[in-house]
């Protein structure tokens, strides 16, 4: 029979504990942890001269084992006269200094200001079961009455949202400072609580505190971060305590269709340091016998490739190592990692809370990497765009050995949202955009030390190649086209490799981007080589109100979806209503071409799409972006039936030839880069849906 309480009323019911302690017998009675798990902490906030008052002691030996180490001034309460009677008999020879006394601690008959401290060990949390939290306010008080100015109020907890609330906004309006410990348990014992223990203290000054004083600490010894909010400190309780129960899923069981990810922070910053995603071989898979447990160290700036971002590209990097359980570990920007020996070192005690179950405890665990360093990644800007959140802008170093900037919203951190390859430039104008922010890199090749711009003729989303490759519909490059003019309205900016491509490398071409934000435009300026002018020109606003002017031979939409519920992330849902797509078509010259980039993972909303683009235009053409979710449709008017459509697709590859040609003879006077594209390639695996 369980002696938990079954209702929150037996929690701060005498008769209660009365009947637990009875059927309890003489076994001592441990919440969250005994001394030895304890002693780091209450040294470090009880002295040994202390007078402390022990508030519901139970049948802990905490106060024996405090005794023993020096603490003679103990006074030890608790409502149950059974357990009282009980802990008198078992310390009357052995510790003749150390009291027990039945006293309700809501009422106590002790001096105001008589104590240096007040212990707790799990009573808060069984008073605050009472409706409302009246007991434990009651309780609450009578430790803010008797304790003297410099007194702390040092209460371990498993900090329940409502517990810790009540308590941390009590203390926080006497004026207190509020400092909260999270102890983790060793994950030894099998019987071990999944949610890790808390320790609070909560300090009384002579003055009151006019601005809260809150802190959070990793572990015993660990740095104080300030919050500004105890809304604040409640949010980092809540991602402690489902960092325990998933750690205690993981040393029990295994999932490999679920890829669980925890987030470890600094130890004295409390800032993310690593982020740590599980992945499991399915079962039946054929794995050697010692093969149970690898760390793959992620390179930085690699962090956002497919391979390692994706849950598919997780689980396929997994199978290649052949691991019963591969961790996967990325590196967060603004950390600074000195090289792959420190990092295993740092990783090293962490990583086997995440052990799979039954993995022997002398098991050494590998770890795994690419290249056998850390990668290099330099953050050069950091802003907010009321849009979309906190940005930043980093140069980092691709597998290929290649400088990539990148323009990264942090609330996706995992998707790039622009790039552009960088080369050397002694440019006075690079220089100049390169001072206006200087960050201390992590390792060579360093940014700092060396010029760099974007390399306009590399397009680093494969997406932006098949858009770009599109053109080919229009028949620019062949004779029939030379000196046409032609005109582009592109929905989206970006980072403005896209548009800038088009303007420096496309004859003939007039390019207009409509772009809602205007910090986007700013940084493409800024970082990204973007250079509008009379031929490239960017309107900041809404794109769906700016599909009504003159008409265009292409329109291309490039435009991210803020709303992370919808299954679609490009473009915003309106975009490919059917009532913009009937606009866009009427905003197409008679050769004009629809260019889409499609990003969808919800099956039915793709098709709907398809559906409606299949209603719009006689011709559509697909190409899927490999190894991404990307797909490019080419929507136009040029085709009539299947066979046309055929007919229209084998005629592309002979446009593609003439596209090359154009763009590499097309190529902007001052630019100094050639275009790096196939459009022969991209063009291969165009496949025709018609309705």
């Amino acid at each position: 029979m369980s002696l938990l309480p079954r209702t929150a009323e037996e929690f701060s019911s005498a008769e209660y504990w009365e009947r637990f302690f009875k059927k309890r017998g003489e076994k001592a009675f441990e919440w969250y942890g005994d001394y030895h798990a304890l002693c780091g902490v209450l040294h470090k906030y009880i002295k040994v001269q202390d007078k402390v008052l022990v508030v519901g002691c139970g049948s802990s030996e905490l106060s024996e084992q405090m005794y023993d180490v020096g603490y003679k001034h103990l006074t030890n309460i608790d409502i149950s006269e059974t357990v009282v009677t009980h802990m008198n008999q078992r310390n009357a020879e052995r510790r003749p200094g150390l009291t027990f006394q039945q006293v309700d601690a809501t009422r106590t008959p002790y001096e105001e200001a008589s104590y240096q401290a007040a212990l707790d060990k799990g009573t808060l949390d069984a008073m605050a079961s009472e409706e409302e939290g009246a007991l434990a306010r009651a309780m609450l008080a009578e430790v803010v009455r008797v304790l003297r100015v410099g007194g702390r109020y040092v209460c371990v907890t498993l900090a329940q949202e409502s517990v810790i609330r009540l308590a941390v906004e009590l203390f926080v309006q006497r004026g207190w400072a509020v400092r909260l410990h999270c102890l983790q348990d060793s994950g030894k014992e099998e019987d071990s609580f999944a949610l890790p223990v808390f320790v609070l203290v909560c300090t009384k000054f002579r003055q009151p505190m006019a601005t809260p004083l809150l802190e959070m600490c990793l572990g015993e010894d660990g740095a104080p971060t300030r919050l500004a909010q105890v809304a604040e400190l409640l949010s980092a309780v809540r991602e402690h305590q489902a960092y325990g129960v998933l750690r205690k899923k993981l040393r029990t069981g295994t999932d490999a269709g679920s890829s669980p990810s925890l987030t470890l922070c600094h130890a004295h910053t409390g800032l993310p340091r690593y982020t740590l995603t599980v992945q499991d071989c399915p079962p039946g898979a054929k794995v050697p016998r010692s093969n149970h447990f690898a760390i793959f160290i992620v390179p930085q700036g690699s962090d956002t490739a497919w391979l390692y971002s994706a849950a598919e590209g997780r689980r396929q990097l997994a199978a290649s190592a052949n691991f019963r359980r591969l961790v996967v570990a990325a590196m967060h920007r603004n950390q600074e990692y000195a090289d792959m020996q420190a990092v295993q070192a740092e990783l090293s005690p962490m990583v086997m809370d995440l052990a799979p179950p039954g993995m022997p405890d002398n098991q050494q665990v590998p770890f795994l990497s690419v290249g056998g360093d850390l990668g290099w990644r330099e953050e050069v800007s950091r802003g907010v765009s009321e849009l979309s959140g906190e940005f930043c802008v980093e140069n980092v170093r691709g597998e290929d050995g290649a400088l990539y900037r990148r323009l990264v919203f942090l609330s996706n951190a995992a998707l790039v949202q622009s790039e552009s390859r960088l080369v050397p430039s002694n440019s006075a104008s690079s220089h100049k955009k390169k001072n206006k922010r200087k960050v201390k890199p992590a390792a060579a090749p360093s940014a700092s030390s060396t010029c760099l711009s974007v390399d306009s003729g590399f397009l680093c989303c494969a997406h932006h190649e098949v858009m770009v490759a599109g053109l080919a519909m229009l028949g620019v490059g062949t004779p029939e086209a030379k000196g046409v003019p032609l005109s582009v309205l592109l929905v989206g900016l970006g980072g403005g490799g896209l548009p800038q491509f088009l303007r420096d490398f496309v004859p003939e071409v007039t390019v207009e981007v409509v772009e809602l934000d205007p910090v986007v435009l700013q940084v493409a300026k800024d970082w990204f080589g973007f250079r509008p002018d009379e031929r490239l020109t960017v309107t900041l606003g809404d794109g769906l109100k700016r599909i009504c002017a003159h008409l265009f031979d292409v329109v291309m939409f490039d435009v991210d979806n803020k709303d992370s519920s919808v299954g679609m992330s490009c473009p915003p849902a309106a975009f490919v209503e059917a009532s913009i797509l009937q606009k866009v078509s009427r905003l197409l010259s008679s050769r004009g071409v629809f260019i889409l980039n499609l990003v969808c993972r919800d099956s039915a909303l793709r098709t709907s799409v398809r559906e409606r683009l299949s209603a719009t235009f006689p011709t559509v053409l697909s190409r899927k972006v490999e190894g991404e979710v990307n797909e490019v449709l080419l929507c136009s008017h040029g085709a009539s039936d299947k066979s046309d459509a055929a007919r229209f697709l084998q005629s592309l590859s002979q446009a593609a030839a003439g596209l090359q040609d154009a763009l590499v003879s097309g190529v902007r006077s001052g630019t100094g880069s050639r275009p790096h594209i196939d459009i022969a390639e991209l063009l291969k695996d165009l496949k025709v849906e018609q309705s």
